[in-house]
């Protein structure tokens, strides 16, 4: 079986590699290890030394040269639009006081389509519009450890 053992980001591979598409959503395209199958039949193993987001438009490089696109599959969304860049920081703050996935786009936020979430916004001010493209939530912060402190605990 063929593998997949890097990344290249999107714009820093050639077309001319792609041998085939893998189309994921979003929680799909957060991985280290798996079988995947792409449309046109080509079946890899995806084998990365830790955890990666997979981004709409990046190339998994094969053993053999060619380049399997990552293309993120449209998903039920809402786009949420505010008056003001403070009202946008205010939505975003409580949505991610939720622990609720967000994608920023354009001056926008989005997030998976949740009909609490979208009264939610809608209360404090803010408009909800269904839309269905891909999503790319922007990454969680990586878990803290501190080198002062046995465990990463700080007074431990």
């Amino acid at each position: 079986m063929r593998r997949a053992t890097e990344i290249r980001a999107a714009g820093d591979w050639s077309a001319g590699l792609e041998v085939d598409r893998v189309v994921l959503d979003a929680g799909d395209r957060h991985r280290r290890r798996m079988v995947f199958t792409g449309e046109a039949g080509t079946t890899f193993l995806l084998d990365l030394p830790h955890a990666t987001v997979l981004r709409d438009g990046d190339g998994l490089l094969l053993d053999d040269g060619g380049i399997v696109r990552v293309a993120g599959l449209a998903e039920p969304l809402v786009e949420i639009s505010a008056a003001t860049p403070v009202q946008l920081v205010r939505l975003a703050w409580h949505l991610g006081n939720r622990h609720t996935d967000v994608q920023i786009a354009a001056g926008k936020l989005r997030i998976r389509r949740d009909h609490v979430l979208e009264d939610m916004v809608t209360r404090l001010g803010a408009s909800a519009v269904p839309v269905v493209a891909p999503f790319s939530p922007e990454p969680g912060s990586p878990p803290h450890h501190d080198d002062r402190h046995p465990g990463g605990r700080h007074g431990a």
